[in-house]
């Protein structure tokens, strides 16, 4: 497991899925808040994977050009940050057109008028 992630399983989820993955998600609602296309979760994400490499690699003495360290590291955050974007933006269609759409789920909304369930 350490030849993967480029360090021990504890600093590698310390440090990608506690630190940074906090980042990750506070990435993703700050996109979805200010209405920027989801490209720049992927983007940010796969930067904060970098920046979590580094911090492994200069703070516990991990390997910081370890490819499969990097590319799980980067896929959790972007799956953090991918949860947060969804979920903000569909909790501010609602918020900010209440009367156009109705939450459906945790990460979809759903026009108010013209559905089958508004009908007696």
């Amino acid at each position: 497991m350490e030849s993967l992630l480029g360090t021990s399983p504890a600093v590698f989820f310390g440090i990608t899925g506690i630190l940074t993955g906090f980042c990750a998600f506070m990435t993703g609602q700050a996109i979805a808040t200010t209405w920027r296309p989801y490209w720049q979760v992927v983007v940010y994400c796969a930067l904060l994977g970098a920046a979590a490499r580094f911090l492994i690699y200069g703070l516990f003495q991990g390997v910081l050009l370890s490819v499969s360290g990097y590319l799980i590291g980067s896929a959790l955050l972007v799956l953090i940050g991918s949860f947060a974007f969804l979920a903000t933006r569909a909790h501010k269609m609602v918020s900010q057109y209440p009367w156009l759409y109705r939450r459906r789920g945790l990460f979809t909304w759903r026009p108010l008028h013209g559905d089958a369930d508004d009908q007696p």
